[in-house]
C-alpha cells in the first residue's frame, strides 16, 4: 500500500463506511467482494493493492442513487454521454462514483478515478488498475457463474488476456439479452485485439 499506509487505510475505512450507509446490503457485500478480488488481482499482477481495494469498495457507491443524481454527478466529469448511457442513465453510476470520490473524499489518484469511472464498459487505453477493477467486478465470488473451474481458466493468463476474455464474455452476454453494446466496450475489445496481434 502506497499513499502512506495509514492514510490509505483511513481513506478506505471512510469510503467503506459511506458505502455501507448508502447501499443496500447485497450491493454493499458485492462491493466488499469486488474490493477483495481487486486486491488479490493487484497482488498477482504487481499493482498497488491498497489502490485496488479502494477502487473496489468505491466503484458502486452511486449505484442506488436516482437517475437525476447520477446524471448530475457524472455530467461534471466533462466526458460525453453515449447513446447507451442516455437510454439507461443508471449505467453512468461509475462516472458518478468517480466524481463523488474526487469531490467528497478528495481522491486525486487518476488511476483510481479512471478505474471507477470506466468499470461498467471499459475503455480503450485504460491503465492496468482499471483493467483489474473491470475484471474483479465481473468475477467476484458472489457472481452465479463464478465457480472454481470457471476461475481456473484464467490461471496462466496475462492481465490483458484475462481482460480480453472477460470483456468478450460480457459483450456476448449483453448481446444475448438483446441489449445495445456500448461503443466504449467495442473500442476496448478492438484495442485489446490489436495488442494481441503485436
Amino acid at each position: 500500500m502506497d499513499l502512506t499506509d495509514r492514510l490509505m487505510r483511513e481513506k478506505i475505512e471512510e469510503i467503506k463506511n459511506y458505502a455501507e450507509q448508502v447501499l443496500k446490503q447485497p450491493r454493499f457485500e458485492h462491493s466488499v467482494r469486488t474490493a477483495e478480488t481487486c486486491m488479490a488481482l493487484c497482488r498477482r499482477f504487481g499493482l498497488d493493492d491498497g489502490k485496488g481495494y479502494l477502487a473496489g469498495i468505491g466503484h458502486d457507491i452511486c449505484k442506488q442513487e436516482s437517475d437525476i443524481v447520477i446524471v448530475s454527478l457524472s455530467m461534471s466529469d466533462g466526458f460525453p454521454v453515449s447513446e447507451v448511457e442516455r437510454k439507461k442513465p443508471a449505467l453512468l453510476h461509475g462516472r458518478a462514483a468517480a466524481t463523488v470520490l474526487k469531490n467528497y473524499f478528495n481522491i486525486t489518484d487518476e488511476e483510481i478515478l479512471e478505474a471507477v469511472r470506466n468499470h461498467t464498459f471499459g475503455k480503450a487505453g485504460m491503465c492496468d488498475l482499471a483493467k483489474v477493477l473491470f475484471i474483479a467486478d465481473k468475477i467476484e465470488p458472489g457472481r452465479e457463474h463464478v465457480t472454481e473451474s470457471y476461475l481456473q481458466k484464467f490461471d496462466n493468463m496475462t492481465l490483458d488476456e484475462m481482460t480480453y476474455c472477460i470483456l468478450k464474455e460480457n459483450i456476448e452476454y449483453v448481446t444475448s439479452k438483446g441489449k445495445l453494446v456500448s461503443q466504449a466496450s467495442l473500442d476496448f475489445l478492438r484495442s485489446l485485439e490489436q495488442e494481441k496481434v503485436k
